[in-house]
């Protein structure tokens, strides 16, 4: 079997998707060079709506190839090797690092924080709005006056960043992505490393995290600090659960540092030490105390000493509290809000804030417990804990205040150690193709429009469905070319070697 019609297919989505971006995304404002490049046309009109074509059908296409790359990893005698993989991952993302930032303007708003710091203030306090120019205005005004919430190294990289580029935007944007990129690399490295040492497929596992058109256009076009964190937390876990406890706790504590979301793998860390203990010997009451303090110790030091390095304290507390301004329905305790006030709306009229304050509070004291009691019932080994990272990551996204695309690669990431049933790699499938849909490449989203979501959810339907059935819609012989052509195992030659 070869994945090569697959593989191509992606690449060129993936260039359709950065030439739309220039005309839908999100560029800069009040910058100059499209219309210097004599290209502004394509920011309205007829320009517009090329490009959007161009957008939307490089999604497609990215989704479509990676669907029916997904029928072919998951083969029995898939004869598609891991290092083949690897390069076509970056052939897939090289396109997307080169276009406009797209789905969200955070990476302006990166730069914005990274200049604060730069000109003297505390990013960790005063917000973008201190430094006024053309980063301030290319980002999202409703983060202008909100504190930086990122960790301590994350914070000291884009100071770095901006004090080489200043406040040049698209060579801020160009600089950004290339800081974050190691995060691929970190997770090239270690998604085939941490699926063999679970027993589950390498392949699939770059299929379900780096091929995922979702987390390529949101972390790399986007782009996104999680691009770096996840290829961190990735490599920490790697090192730790192959025997490098105390390197893998560093890494971990790099993690956290850059962004304090991977700090929930840590207090799992405890339970793989034990077990590789208790796989040559009984576990002592010494050995316990041990782990514990080495797992709290170094990766406290690691965050310390960034800490120290950037000399702006533990201020990264007050501005994870200005999640709560994201309001969508895509999280538990917004949509119990969004539903109390529907249904008490023919009796007393109720504001949403208020409802707000009460069902993400319920929220906040219900994700701590599930936490605690996800921490206590995945002791057993270090499957056992990897699984509870999964479960724990998927609940700080369902009970948080607010949740975003790119959010969903805490889970996805780790999920790879892991050999999925059908029935869920189907649902990642029908989630991703939904999440790039309804959010939208120019940072609007479409949560509260019925016929966007109905169309949402029919095409992310499909793609799932396409995932584990030939044919979804029935359309005989071509059809059946045409979701699965060469990717249908059934109708493959099984090779002889490989």
């Amino acid at each position: 079997m070869t994945a090569r019609r697959e593989l191509v297919l992606g690449t060129v989505g993936a260039v359709l998707v950065c030439l739309g971006a220039f005309g839908v995304g999100d560029p800069p404002r009040n910058h100059r060079l499209l219309t210097d490049l004599g290209l502004s046309w394509l920011t309205y009109g007829h320009g517009k709506t090329l490009c959007a074509i161009l957008f939307w059908a490089g999604v497609a296409a990215m989704v479509f190839a990676w669907v029916r790359l997904g029928r072919l990893v998951h083969a029995p005698e898939s004869g598609v090797s891991v290092a083949s993989l690897q390069r076509w991952v970056l052939a897939w993302a090289a396109p997307l690092t080169l276009t406009v930032p797209v789905y969200s303007r955070d990476v302006y708003a990166y730069l914005a924080q990274g200049a604060v710091f730069g000109a003297g203030f505390d990013p960790y306090a005063d917000g973008p709005a201190h430094h006024p120019g053309p980063l301030l205005d290319s980002m999202a005004q409703v983060w202008a006056t909100t504190s930086a919430p990122y960790g301590p190294m994350f914070v000291g990289m884009i100071r770095a960043v901006t004090e080489v580029t200043g406040d040049h935007v698209i060579l801020g944007v160009l600089v950004m992505r290339l800081v974050l990129l190691p995060g691929l690399f970190l997770s090239l490295w270690a998604v085939p490393r941490l699926a063999k040492h679970f027993g589950a497929s390498p392949q699939a596992g770059l299929w379900l995290l780096l091929f995922n058109p979702m987390v390529l256009i949101h972390l790399v076009a986007g782009p996104h600090v999680e691009l770096l964190m996840i290829g961190v937390l990735l490599a920490g876990l790697t090192l730790l659960v192959t025997g490098r406890h105390l390197s893998g706790l560093a890494v971990l504590g790099l993690a956290v540092s850059i962004k304090i979301t991977a700090g929930v793998a840590i207090p799992f860390a405890v339970w793989i030490w034990l077990s590789h203990i208790r796989s040559r010997r009984p576990v002592t009451a010494r050995d316990v105390v041990g782990v514990f303090a080495a797992v709290i110790g170094v990766t406290v030091a690691v965050f310390g000493a960034w800490t120290l390095i950037v000399g702006l304290g533990l201020g990264w507390l007050t501005g994870l509290g200005y999640a709560d301004v994201i309001i969508n329905w895509f999280t538990a305790p917004t949509l119990a809000a969004h539903l109390v006030t529907l249904v008490a709306a023919p009796f007393v009229a109720l504001n949403l804030q208020p409802v707000l304050e009460v069902t993400r509070t319920i929220g906040s004291g219900l994700l701590a417990v599930i936490l605690v009691t996800l921490w206590w019932r995945h002791r057993h080994d270090e499957r056992d804990a990897v699984a509870g990272i999964a479960w724990a990551m998927l609940a700080v996204l369902i009970l948080e205040p607010s949740t975003l695309p790119w959010y969903y690669t805490w889970a996805l990431g780790i999920a790879v150690a892991f050999t999925l049933p059908g029935w869920a790699r189907a649902t990642i499938v029908g989630a991703s193709t939904f999440l790039l849909i309804v959010f939208q490449p120019d940072d609007a989203i479409a949560f509260y429009q019925p016929g966007a979501l109905l169309l949402a959810g029919a095409l992310s339907l499909l793609a799932g469905w396409s995932l584990l059935h030939p044919d979804p819609l029935r359309l005989g012989r071509f059809g059946r070319w045409a979701w699965h052509g060469a990717g249908d195992p059934s109708r493959q030659p099984v090779p002889t070697s490989t």
